[in-house]
Order: structure tokens, then sequence, then C-alpha cells
């Protein structure tokens, strides 16, 4: 009996020196997604991947990171032989998981951040916006709505010939399909409701004689009135680009439905 008790309470040794350096990667990997997030936040780079309302949660990610590695790196500065000893509540943190967290972190240092742009847009833009949820939009200066408020306009109304002679001032990304004319492009923009992973491309189709001079990608501020013509088949309010300026690209180059 006494010797199956001694068998139960056995714990094999480990490598030390292993679970050292294990135990290290987990410090550098935790301290380094901390100052990662500080980084984005502070470079500006943060809105190139979620919806600007949700960067709270950045801030409490860099803290927590920041905080969960500084005190690993205590535990083992302080006790290195028992921050090493083996746990036997819990499974330990092994090369392959300290390998799979890393990938994240890599990616994010060495590629590098950029909005979506044409390429992302996979062959279509729409023309259809998120649902009405903020009738105000409807009472402030046409001249001061972005492509969502357009569209938005155009999808709650009853009669969308009612915009035929408005005046828009309008900025986004050129877009361009393989059916259009030289002198037509797209105004796009991405809306983004949490991440770019539900990122959407809408856009408005602009008519314009100089239209071929800007390349795809490039951001423009376009001021015209629109004029009901064809477009994709439909009867649809066309931007009829009085001036087209090209322009650096925004410093929130999303939009929040």
């Amino acid at each position: 009996m006494a010797n199956l008790e001694l068998f139960d309470n056995y714990v094999a040794p480990r490598n030390l020196q292993r679970e050292a350096l294990v135990g290290w990667a987990k410090s550098v990997l935790l301290l380094g997604l901390g100052v990662f997030f500080i980084y984005s936040i502070t470079s500006g780079n943060l809105t190139n991947y979620i919806n600007e309302r949700f960067a709270w949660l950045s801030y409490v990610a860099a803290a927590l990171f920041l905080l969960l590695g500084a005190a690993n790196t205590i535990d083992l500065l302080r006790n290195k032989e028992a921050a090493m000893r083996l746990d036997r509540s819990h499974a330990p943190i092994t090369w392959p998981v300290i390998a799979i967290v890393t990938i994240p972190l890599l990616l994010g240092i060495f590629v590098p951040s950029r909005p979506l742009g044409s390429a992302a847009a996979q062959g279509s833009v729409s023309l259809t916006a998120a649902s009405v949820t903020n009738a105000t939009t409807f009472t402030t200066d046409p001249l001061k709505w972005n492509v969502l408020d357009w569209l938005r306009a155009f999808n709650a109304s009853d009669d969308i010939t009612s915009f035929n002679g408005k005046e828009a001032n309008v900025v986004g990304f050129v877009y361009r399909e393989a059916t259009f004319p030289d002198d037509q492009f797209m105004v796009a923009r991405f809306t983004v409701s949490c991440c770019v992973a539900d990122a959407s491309a809408i856009g408005l189709p602009v008519d314009a004689a100089n239209a071929a001079s800007f390349p795809t990608d490039t951001w423009v501020s376009i001021k015209g009135t629109l004029k009901m013509d064809t477009f994709r088949g439909d009867d649809w309010p066309v931007l009829q680009a009085t001036t087209i300026e090209q322009i650096e690209q925004p410093e929130h180059p999303y939009l929040y439905p």
C-alpha cells in the first residue's frame, strides 16, 4: 500500500533548463503583445483593424498583456525552481502553444498595416447601405454627407429620382470594374461594424471626362451633381463630377454604420 501511495505521488523529473526557456519565452511573448498593442494605438494603425468605438478593448488588452508578462517575469526571477516545478492542476505551456500564439504577433510586426482597398472588394462594390439607424443624417447639410450617408438616403427613399440635380461632395478611393467605360469609376469606402472581418465595400458611381487619369485605389475628393442614369442595368443616381482632387488617405479611412 505504501509503495502505491509513493507511486501515485511521484512526479517524473523534468528538464529544468527546458522549463526555464519556455517560461522566459512566455514572458517575452506576453510583453511583446502588450508593446505591439501600445504601438498600434499610438501610431494610429489600430483603426486599420477595428471600429474606433471598440478601441478601449485594445487599451485593456495592452494592460493585461503587460501585467501578465511582468508577473511571469517576476515569478521566474524570484524563485526559479518554483516557477519551473510541475503544477499537476493544469497542463504546462509547451513550445507548440508558444509558436501558435507568436504567429499573430509576427504577422502584426512584419506585415505592413494598411486599410483595405480595391483588391479586398472581391469584385464588386455594393450600392446598398446598412439600414438607417439615425434619422438626423437626413437633416444635415447634404454637402457634408459621406458615401454611406448618400446610400442610406437612396435606400430609404420611395422616389430615387428626387435626388436628380442634388449637389454632393464626397471622399473615397477609386474603384473600377472591367465593364466600366473609361470616363467612369466608383468613389468607394469600406464600412466596418466591428472589425475588418465584417468590412463591406460601398460606393457611388462617378462620371468624369478625366476619370482615366486617376489610378485605382487613389484617394480623391469629388464635387459634382447627381444625375439619374443607367448603372449596372438599373436607374441610379450617378455623380457627374465637376472637380476631382487627389488627396492623402484620411486618418480614419473606414466608415462606421
